[in-house]
Order: structure tokens, then sequence, then C-alpha cells
């Protein structure tokens, strides 16, 4: 059940009067718990355990009182005991944990008194406070209820693990013969249920490892047509649900977004493909990055590409430097200076610019598994959280949540060549969209999960140099360009690429020394070339595209037939992610619009160390 935090204060203050009198750590401890989870609205046998067993330093055996994989360890003591000690007791069982499986909060209690540490925050500084004073500081727990703002990292093993799980069970079903378009369809089903069921958007948390634990056979035999049962369910309204639905179906919402609404063959699971669903149940996929996520997931359709761990996703630091120069620094620049006004006027600047943002389009033409598109939806959500504050700087308690925020995935446009990068895409930025749709409760003192899912970012499966970009978002209405096409040196392009390259750049007889990520700058300057198109560009490109010979070929092409100027560039740097396996590629940034475009400044960025 979703609480909004006066509901668990409330909520909060009861089972303190409860348990007032508790002291003795055996006798009490499990049904405390229990309690304690269900003032913030989660069953605690949905998320985590009693007694689990591990070791300690040395040999020794140990059992944690409470643990929640990812999330939280607690070390309960009887009323008086040491917490002091309590905390290094937790802290001993860290070493023979697995990387996945380390928890962000530990928790010391001795009934009457509680010390919380975030270990991704300040852990010298735990909140404590005594059990009467719990209604004051149930914020500090909002990360069980799914609340919890993350700063997701590049590195995190989480995400490697994660995309294991789906990968090992991708293999088992492409080895019966579930292949193609239905496996991926299903996989990326998959991936939004568990998701879902992780962070808030079904309700209660864990229903779905509920319903796959006690309502499919042990051997497999019926899992895969019990999850097309799921899958109808969660793409039909409650109002137009069977009367006679399972109770434990009907719990689940209505999603929409055409996630759950092509019908798929029902995989035939056996026993070890039900167990590695399972596994990945209890995965905590509430610590996953949608952004990063996506491109790893793209690796289970090729087992050897997977086992690069991480090779092809792009950090999210080289992400920035193109989405700030762009267009973020700007509008920072100027909200700052919106707030800084005085008088009657401040709030309608406020509204102005919040209008402004939620009037801003983003067109990735070569989109890949949307981590471009994904990161500024969150730059720009966490922005629009800041300017609300602005706008409601009191009362934040009364006011309606759900019609703060004016930002959607809808105003997100990309092309991809895959379909089921396509796909990813789609979805990642509907999990993005709940993680800062969490971030605006946070903010507002309100739980708000924006299902049924009525708006999506468009993503269109075709060849980016094939199509009419105008054909998936009209210039005059798009704001930004931007992405990191494909690289390719012409020694490298396979003859259709060179034709397409040559085509494009229409030099006649020339042009085949062009690298590949030289035709989307060209298609982009034809994109915004109307008059009444005001949008601006920004590319990831190979570093030989600005040296050499290619220099006499394309420049030209942009600064005369398109009328482009450059307004911001990073100079060469190494591209990538710092996983195992992976070849540094040396690139630039390059952001042009059109010479009528006023701009305030140029801007060079260059690098020390290219590598």
């Amino acid at each position: 059940m979703l609480f909004n935090t006066n509901e668990v204060r409330a909520r909060a203050a009861d089972f303190a009067r409860e348990w007032k009198d508790a002291c003795y750590e055996r006798g009490e401890a499990q049904s405390f718990y229990n309690d304690f989870f269900d003032v913030f609205g989660v069953k605690r046998r949905r998320v985590a355990t009693f007694e689990e067993p591990v070791r300690r330093l040395g040999d020794k055996r140990g059992f944690i009182d409470l643990f929640w994989k990812g999330m939280l360890l607690v070390e309960h003591k009887s009323a008086g005991k040491d917490l002091v000690r309590a905390k290094e007791q937790a802290l001993d069982y860290f070493p023979h944990l697995k990387a996945e499986e380390l928890p962000r909060h530990i928790l010391v209690c001795d009934f009457q008194h509680f010390e919380l540490f975030d270990l991704e925050g300040d852990a010298a500084k735990p909140v404590k406070f005594k059990l009467a004073d719990l209604p004051k500081h149930v914020e500090a727990f909002n990360f069980i209820r799914g609340l919890e703002k993350r700063e997701f990292k590049d590195q995190d093993p989480v995400n490697i693990k994660a995309s294991e799980l789906v990968g090992a069970l991708h293999d088992a079903l492409e080895a019966i013969g579930y292949k193609g378009h239905d496996l991926e369809r299903f996989l990326v089903r998959i991936v939004f249920c568990l998701f879902a069921d992780d962070t808030g958007i079904f309700d209660p948390r864990g229903i779905l490892e509920d319903y796959l634990t006690n309502r499919t056979n042990e051997d497999g035999s019926d899992t895969g047509t019990k999850l097309l049962e799921l899958f109808d369910v969660l793409n039909t309204p409650e109002t137009e649900r069977q009367k006679t639905l399972d109770e434990d179906l009907q719990q689940f919402p209505y999603v929409n977004g055409e996630l759950f609404a092509e019908p798929l063959r029902p995989p035939a699971f056996n026993r070890t493909m039900r167990e590695q669903l399972l596994e990945a149940c209890a995965f905590s996929w509430s610590v996953i990055s949608p952004a990063i996520f996506g491109a790893l997931f793209q690796s289970v359709m090729d087992a050897a590409e997977r086992r690069r761990k991480g090779a092809h996703y792009t950090t999210e630091l080289n992400i920035l430097k193109l989405i700030r120069p762009l267009f973020l620094d700007r509008l920072r620049a100027d909200f700052e200076e919106i707030k800084a006004r005085k008088g009657v006027d401040r709030r309608n600047k406020l509204a102005a610019f919040h209008d402004r943002l939620a009037g801003l389009t983003f067109f990735d033409p070569a989109c890949g598994c949307g981590n471009f598109l994904i990161i500024t939806y969150r730059e720009l959500r966490r922005l629009e959280i800041e300017l609300l504050k602005e706008i409601y700087p009191s009362g934040q308690q009364v006011l309606d949540v759900t019609k703060l925020s004016k930002l959607d995935v809808d105003r997100f446009y990309g092309i991809e060549i895959e379909e089921f990068s396509a796909r990813i895409a789609e979805t990642a930025m509907w999990m993005m969209d709940h993680i800062m749709n969490n971030e605006l409760s946070l903010a507002f003192g309100q739980t708000y999960a924006r299902i049924p899912l009525t708006k999506s970012a468009s993503i269109r499966q075709a060849d980016a140099l094939e199509i009419d970009w105008a054909s998936v978002l009209p210039p005059e209405t798009c704001s930004y360009v931007f992405g990191n096409p494909p690289f390719g040196g012409a020694k490298f392009q396979t003859d259709e690429q060179r034709a397409q390259v040559r085509r494009i750049a229409n030099l006649g007889g020339t042009g085949g020394t062009l690298d590949f990520v030289a035709a989307w700058f060209l298609k982009a300057g034809a994109y915004i070339a109307p008059k009444d198109c005001s949008a601006e560009i920004a590319f990831v490109a190979t570093n030989s595209i600005t040296q050499g010979e290619q220099v006499a070929q394309l420049w030209p092409l942009l600064f005369s037939r398109y009328g482009l100027e450059i307004n911001f560039a990073h100079r060469t740097f190494a591209w990538g992610s710092d996983a195992r396996g992976k070849a540094h590629v040396h690139v630039v940034i390059l952001g042009l619009s059109k010479r009528a475009y006023e701009w305030a400044e140029k801007r060079l960025f260059s690098y020390d160390d290219i590598n």
C-alpha cells in the first residue's frame, strides 16, 4: 500500500506505542520488524529475510538478524545492549557478501534506540533516535518505500550482475528454440516487471515474486503460460477484467503503454529456467541504473560480448560532456538568474521558465538503448524539481504532486536500427521516469507513480541514413539533435555504408574517405535547414573528421551548404568506459547551429591527457 509521508508518520506513532515496552531480542525481534516494515506499507517477507546465514571473520559462521540484499542489514540487540558493538558485528559480515549483495544501509537497534547508517552518504553521521521519536524520522527510511534518491555509478557491479541474470535467462530460452522477436519482447517485459516489483510500480512490493513462487509449478511447466496471463492482466484496465480473475493477478496494476499489448508465443520453461527467473526476482532491481543497464542489457544478445562486462556502455560523465554545453549549462544559468530576482515578477518568471522546460524536445537519431535520452530526461527532471521548490517554497504537503510535473517522456525521440535496442530504450525511459517521480515524491512528501503509462518516448526502428528524419519529429518542433552515432573509418565500412555516405555527402565521385559518422552531421544539417527550425546539433565523432583530408570534404558542406557554425567543441579525448576489455576510442564532441542563432560565447574544451 502506497502511503504518503503524513500517513506513514501516523502509522509510526502507532508502532511506537505498540512496542514501547519491548526489550527481549529473541522473543520479539521478528514480530517487531514485521510490524516495522508494515509502517511503510511493505510486507517484510517480500523484501528481507531473518537469520540469513553468512560467514564472519575467519571461519566463524553467523546469522544476519535481518537482511535485504543490496539495501539493508539489521543487527538487533536486547534493550540496553551495546549498539557500537552491534555495528562492528554488522560490518564483520561485509567481506563475505557478494558485491551486488552489499547493503547501502546498516540499522542497529535495541527496540528502544535506532541508529541508521547510510554507507553511500555520510556514514560517520548516522540518524540516531529513540523509538518514541520514530514519527519524526520516517523519511530516513524512504528507501523501504522505494523513494530513495540514488546517484548511480558507471562501474557499479550491480548493473553487471543484473545483465548477467537476464543473460542467463536469455541463453536458456534461446537454447530451447524461443528466439527472435518474441524472445526480445518477452525479455523487455520481464525486466520492466522485475523493476516494477522492487520500486513501487507494483503495489505492494514483491507481488511478482510471490506470484511466481506460489502460483507456478516447481518444474516450470506452467511458468511461461502464467507469465503470459500476467502480461494480459497488465494490459487490461481494472474495470475491464473478469470478475473471476485470480486474486493474485487482480492486485497487479494496469500498466498500458503498449508494452504488454502484443501477443507472444508462450515460452516452455523448465525447472532450471524457473529457478533462474526466481533468482532474478530476488535481486534488488531498485539499485540498477536504467541508463547503464540498457546498454548492458543489449549485450545479452551475444554471450561472448556479455563476458566483456560492460564494454558497450557510454559513461555518464561523457554524456554530460555533450549535454551540458549543448543546453544544460544555459538552462541552469537562466534558472539561477531568475532565482536571484525579487518582487512579484519572480514567480511569473519561474512559471514561464517551467513552460520553457516543458516545451523542449530532444532527438537522438542513433539512440541505441537510449543512454543520451535517459540521462537528459533525468537532468531535466532534477532541474524541474529544483524549480518547483522555488515556486512552492511552503505548504508542500497539501499540494497534489501528480499535477506539479510538466515534463514527460513523450518529448523524447530517437531512431535505432535494431528493434531490441529500440524497445529497451522505450522501457528504460519509463524506468527513469519512475525514478524521477520518486525523487519528486521525496521533495513534496507524497507518493507518486505514473501508472498507467499514457505516454512514451518515440523510438523509430529504422536505418537513420535511409529515412526522412522529419517523419520522426518535424524539424520546426525540434529543440536539440544529439547523440553518439556509429563510428567507422572509410576502410572499415561495408560497401552499403560507403554508398550511404557518398550519397548523403553528394560530392560526385569523391567523399569515399569520409568516416561513417560524417553522414549524421550532414543529415542533421539538412534536417535543421528550414527557416522555421532553430534546433541545435551536437554529436560525438571520431577525431579524424577534424584532421587530415576529411576536413576539406566535410566542413565546407556544413559551413556553406547548411550554414552551420561551431558553438562548442571538445578536443580529442578518450571515449568509453574503464570496463575490462574496452578499447578506448579517441573522439571529439562538436556542437553546431545555424549562423542566424545568437550565441553569447563560444566554448572550447581541451584535455592535457587524452588517454
